[in-house]
């Protein structure tokens, strides 16, 4: 079969400059076959069935060569005219001859691309062996002629094999004619340009850039990622298996019938690049099971799966393919299974794409069974976030049109990822012209400005395959000073502004030419792997809204939840000054019942010193009652002191012709655990109470355990009252009512040394 014929650099052919071989000397030989012709035995057995057939070589058939004309035509380098030694026409731009095999498709354009890198090469073999001159070919078929030419000397020189008379084109079968007739003086210039030059080999003769690449093409291993939607990962690795795949650790490590899993995308497979035709026998291929795609495609895809949220949809922008397209849906499907009712859509720009293309990429996305993408034929820059459609879009992955200069084997790449084949001339020659970067780098900033409008995205994931920095870091960065700066001027919330994520890949320490500037993936081109540049740019996240505390007792206050906490309306009257002061806060009264009761007896003493003059045994009572606090609360004490409850002086009862008593008022001191009793004046008034002024605030005290402490005083004795046995203790851990003392009158004396001697105690 001729669609397997390898034509890109023929990568069974040495195409080193340094070395040579045993029998292959150029010099005084008018060997006229390229010195470096490897043994059959170097060739794989299928691929040298295919190449060769008795003492010729398979050629193309005639159609490949119109194809290869054709494109040839329309992307060939115009030389000034004075420097202009063959002239080819000034059509361009011709459409391409309907070709519906796509494999034979590859190979016009494969063959056209080696002809554009010997352009140069294959001009001069025309006029030194005045081939132009003689021959009566009109400028229009010249382009025929390169192409032919190019292939006649890679054959060496030797007829091909004839293709059938169904395929005949009269053309083509002109220039073949023309061609056998003048191949000896053919292969003399040919010679000669080698001598001349010093050239080992043909390959010699291009840029080093574009020699290396053609050398990275020929070991590129295969990669293949797993369709879930009709297999899983565990399935597609015992059906390889099964037919004598082995798997191993690394890529470094592919060799014969071997796979292994990529260490960047867990549903990529790697396996080495002659074993296309034995993974088509496994079915596996033809049953889009697995599915064979350049992993710089696939990065872009997983980046997605690891930054969309749960209930996001996708939104596809750019070059790609319906490849490209399932492998998202495919991961996204597979995320979200346990999902029955809802899966995310994948939404799709196709704008640039033409009926034909529409069609082909919607019978790709149905052959892999995904059922959750939708074609939006509307031009990119006309979409906004109101569209109804773009709603629940979250995650932008914008994969523009770029240079491919990361790429080693461009013509597959671009064919199998609508890329612009008006790039295949300036790849070939190894750079790009600067008109063509500006252009490009100029739509690349109008889409990805474009994406960074939509209000609702949450992450853009841009992707190219360029090694030119102006496509990639320029482009990312210019993008986000933009969008900050616009999201300032028209006064936007700080979420609205973008900024790099780290990059979701890993970097393994077995990988080889994989650089992580900053933010930004880069996976440098190797034997290994083609070359891409990822990143990640996320929306910021909303800032924290710290509401300052009497805001949020209004916004609670208007909402009722709180009982008009913290409201301008106290809830009930407060008396500054009075005695009969409650305790501080809820907690306090819940845990020290005891406290309350000595308020109540304290509230009561004073209504009766107003009132009526209160018998010795109950003033002794309550003043007993109200100077016993429990040790160790500090929050007890200080509520005494912070709101100025200082006990009022009580008077005791005054008989006539008696001397008058001094009232004793107890103050407690939160700096001490002790308590002091201070002799008062008396009251001018009795109604009147006494008000201590407000004590400077004091230290505040960290709050302790509640320890019961029992603390006995000595007996005090009260020969006019007490009989000796009727000796006092006081327990600061239980309190007595009042109603179970007895009646006792006692002097203001006997009171005061017996109050003293309790603080000596304490």
């Amino acid at each position: 079969m001729v669609k397997n014929k390898n034509i890109g650099g023929r990568p069974n052919r040495s195409s080193t400059c340094k070395t040579k071989k045993a029998g292959s000397q150029i010099a005084g030989s008018r060997d006229l076959t390229p010195p470096d012709k490897p043994a059959d035995d170097d060739i794989p057995a299928s691929s040298l069935e295919l190449q060769t057939t008795g003492q010729g070589q398979l050629g193309f058939p005639d159609r490949v060569y119109l194809l290869a004309s054709v494109i040839f035509q329309n992307n060939h380098l115009e030389k000034p005219a004075a420097h202009r030694l063959v002239n080819y026409g000034k059509e361009k731009g011709l459409s391409l001859p309907e070709v519906k095999d796509v494999e034979m498709q590859r190979t016009a354009f494969e063959l056209a691309f080696n002809t554009l890198k010997y352009q140069e090469l294959l001009e001069d073999i025309m006029i030194d062996s005045c081939f132009y001159i003689t021959q009566p070919m009109p400028d229009d078929q010249m382009s025929l002629v390169a192409v032919m030419l190019y292939d006649f000397q890679d054959r060496k020189f030797l007829p091909r094999e004839r293709q059938g008379e169904n395929e005949i084109v009269q053309e083509v079968r002109d220039v073949e004619n023309y061609l056998l007739k003048f191949k000896t003086k053919l292969a003399a210039s040919l010679a000669r340009c080698r001598i001349k030059h010093d050239l080992l080999s043909i390959e010699c003769i291009l840029p080093e850039s574009v020699k290396t690449k053609q050398e990275r093409s020929s070991s590129l291993p295969l990669y293949a990622w797993v369709n879930t939607q009709r297999s899983s990962l565990d399935e597609v690795q015992s059906v390889l298996k099964s037919a004598g795949f082995s798997q191993v650790k690394s890529i470094g490590q592919l060799e014969g019938q071997t796979f292994c899993q990529d260490p960047h995308c867990g549903d990529m497979l790697a396996f080495p690049a002659q074993l296309k035709a034995q993974l088509y026998t496994t079915k596996l291929l033809s049953d889009h099971k697995l599915i064979i795609q350049d992993k710089s495609c696939s990065l872009g895809p997983n980046a997605i799966c690891s930054v969309l949220p749960e209930d996001g949809d996708v939104l596809m922008v750019g070059c790609f393919s319906g490849l490209t397209v399932s492998h998202t849906a495919s991961l996204i499907a597979e995320k979200h299974k346990a999902k029955d009712n809802h899966q995310p859509t994948i939404y799709v720009c196709v704008s640039d794409r033409t009926d034909a293309q529409r069609e082909e990429l919607q019978q790709a996305i149905t052959a892999m069974g995904c059922k959750n993408v939708k074609l939006i034929p509307e031009v990119f820059q006309s979409l906004d976030g109101s569209d109804k459609r773009l709603q629940e879009v979250r995650v932008i992955l914008l994969t523009p049109k770029c240079s491919v200069s990361a790429v080693s084997n461009p013509v597959e790449f671009i064919l199998q990822e609508n890329g612009d084949t008006e790039l295949l001339q300036d790849l070939s020659q190894g750079s790009i012209a600067q008109s063509k970067l500006e252009a490009l780098v100029a739509q690349q900033r109008k889409d990805i400005d474009q994406a960074l409008k939509f209000p609702k995205v949450l992450a853009v994931v841009y992707s190219t395959c360029s090694s030119y920095q102006e496509e990639n870091e320029k482009v990312v960065s210019r993008a986000l000073e933009q969008a900050k700066t616009r999201s300032e001027q028209e006064g936007e919330p700080r979420q609205a502004n973008f900024r790099l994520s780290p990059s979701p890949f890993s970097i393994p320490d077995h990988a080889e030419g994989l650089e992580e500037t900053e933010h930004f993936f880069m996976l440098e081109p190797s034997e290994q792997s083609n070359g891409c540049f990822l990143a990640v740019l996320s929306r910021e996240p909303e800032p924290e809204v710290k509401e300052a505390p009497h805001e949020v007792l209004l916004r609670a206050n208007a909402k009722g939840i709180l009982d008009r906490i913290g409201s301008n309306k106290p809830t009930r009257k407060v008396h500054r000054g009075n005695t009969n002061r409650t305790t501080k806060t809820t907690n306090a009264r819940n845990s020290q019942p005891h406290l309350s009761a000595s308020t109540q007896s304290k509230n009561q003493e004073t209504r009766g010193s107003n009132s009526t003059s209160l018998c010795g045994h109950q003033e002794f009572t309550n003043r007993r009652q109200s100077i016993q606090v429990p040790l160790g609360r500090a929050q007890a004490l200080r509520l005494h002191t912070s709101k100025n409850s200082a006990f009022s002086s009580v008077s005791s009862p005054k008989p006539e012709n008696s001397v008058p008593k001094k009232s004793i008022t107890p103050v407690l001191k939160t700096t001490t655990s002790t308590t002091s009793l201070h002799p008062a004046t008396p009251p001018s008034t009795p109604l009147a109470p006494v008000v201590r002024p407000r004590r400077a605030p004091q230290e505040v005290l960290k709050p302790v355990v509640l320890k019961p402490v029992v603390l006995s005083l000595p007996p005090v004795h009260f020969p006019n009252f007490f009989p000796p046995q009727h000796s006092r203790s006081f327990n600061y851990s239980r309190w007595r009512p009042p109603g179970q003392s007895g009646p006792l009158s006692r002097s203001s004396s006997d009171l005061s040394k017996a109050l003293v001697n309790s603080r000596a105690m304490f």
